[in-house]
């Protein structure tokens, strides 16, 4: 007898970015396979056979997140100049943080924040996503010291850790409906300080 494989009947990326969509909204824990067979547009088998379980589902989401938010690190790596580089990143950032089509805040922060006991996949996502950023805001700071445009003095591991750590108060702070502004606004204020 001959077996003849199923095509998908539905488009994976697409129904990838809604499930993150949802995950990004509820929360791993909130979020029921139900929910996701709805927003997905798929059967539960089609769920099960591609992606085999709600924890993979939601590691592939962050990983589709990661990829769908390269763009802004992106302008870290082209910035000819570092002061407007990290301006540009995180006017983009910001807006994207309080953008209201989105879930809010960000993916990953969120992720971070709210799983009660993530698995070491989860954590390495998480950990791999932060530590790339900061590696990113570290290179550019290398290239201005380098260039003159940041002081030859200034601790720029420390200060990558401070734009790491001002990218995921934005997050949380956006999440929460705080000014977005006020957020620019002390972008601003140490970016006048570098």
């Amino acid at each position: 007898m001959l077996l003849i494989a199923r095509t998908k009947e539905f488009n994976e990326d697409q129904a990838l970015h809604q499930a993150m969509l949802l995950f990004w909204k509820k929360g791993y824990e909130a979020t029921s396979i139900p929910d996701l067979l709805q927003v997905m547009g798929i059967s539960r088998s089609s769920l099960y056979d591609t992606f085999s379980d709600k924890q993979a589902l939601y590691i592939a989401a962050l990983e589709h997140y990661r990829k769908v938010n390269y763009d802004k690190q992106v302008i870290l790596e082209r910035a000819s100049n570092v002061r407007e580089g990290i301006r540009q990143f995180f006017e983009q950032h910001i807006a994207s943080a309080y953008d209201t089509s989105l879930p809010g805040g960000c993916f990953v922060t969120n992720a971070a924040t709210t799983l009660e006991s993530p698995d070491e996949k989860i954590n390495e996502l998480i950990k791999t996503s932060f530590l790339n950023l900061e590696q990113a805001f570290c290179e550019l700071l290398e290239k201005g010291q380098q260039s003159g445009e940041i002081d030859k003095n200034t601790d720029i591991q420390a200060l990558s850790y401070l734009l790491l750590n001002l990218h995921q108060s934005i997050n949380v702070m956006a999440k929460i409906g705080q000014d977005q502004q006020r957020a620019m606004n002390m972008i601003n204020f140490v970016i006048a300080g570098m």
